[in-house]
């Protein structure tokens, strides 16, 4: 763990490096970490998670200075990426109908060694968490699912993925908002909307909400 100045009113928190932690969980910890900590409502104005990174935005006359007293070390992130419940910030989790036919289902159960009916327990199996968003709006980068579940991204990208298609691409699944290109393993699909313009907020799964993937019938 680094952490940088950013700008004057801002502290990045980088996770990437030889530090033995996992740094997608690590990036979920650590915003969690920084939300709860009991100044952070008179300090913090925004916390902004990345792939590896976490921005810590002060409020206006705050001085920056003070921002790396909400930071958590290194030794309380590992504490708490080893508990097995973490702190949910946004209640309920939502859950995501899925109907498990996607065209890669297969190759997933080839290159995990399970079996498909296995992929799908998997894949619903475990409590996801969004850690960033990116790629087109609505998208969501979601980690902390069944580890068994990590596949490469495929070897040739597709030029169109559907709206509302589930796929797998390393530690991450997610669900495609729009149609788009797009080169993860696509094990389903779902009616939900993830972005929508006339709700408020638009997108369906914002930073650190709690996902639950669970099989449409």
């Amino acid at each position: 763990m680094r952490l940088l100045p950013y700008g004057d009113r801002g502290l990045l928190v980088e996770l990437d490096g030889p530090d033995g932690l996992d740094s997608s969980v690590a990036v979920v910890a650590v915003a969690d970490l920084v939300r709860a900590h009991p100044d952070a409502p008179a300090l913090v104005a925004e916390v902004v998670p990345g792939a590896r990174t976490v921005l810590v935005v002060a409020r206006p006359g705050v001085d920056v200075g003070r921002l790396a007293g909400v930071v958590p070390d290194r030794t309380v992130v590992a504490e708490a990426m080893s508990r097995p419940e973490r702190p949910v910030r946004r209640g309920e989790p939502t859950r995501i109908p899925v109907r498990y036919d996607g065209p890669d289902l297969a190759a997933v159960a080839v290159l995990t060694g399970l079996s498909e009916r296995e992929v799908v327990a998997a894949h619903t199996g475990t409590p996801w968490r969004v850690a960033f968003g990116g790629f087109a709006p609505g998208f969501a980068y979601l980690v902390g699912g069944d580890p068994r579940l990590r596949v490469p991204r495929r070897d040739e990208p597709r030029t169109a993925v559907p709206a509302g298609a589930v796929g797998l691409a390393g530690e991450y699944s997610g669900v495609y908002p729009r149609s788009s290109p797009g080169g993860w393993q696509l094990i389903g699909r779902t009616d939900l909307a993830l972005w929508d313009l006339d709700r408020d907020p638009p997108a369906l799964l914002a930073a650190g909400t709690s996902v639950v993937f669970e099989e449409a019938r």
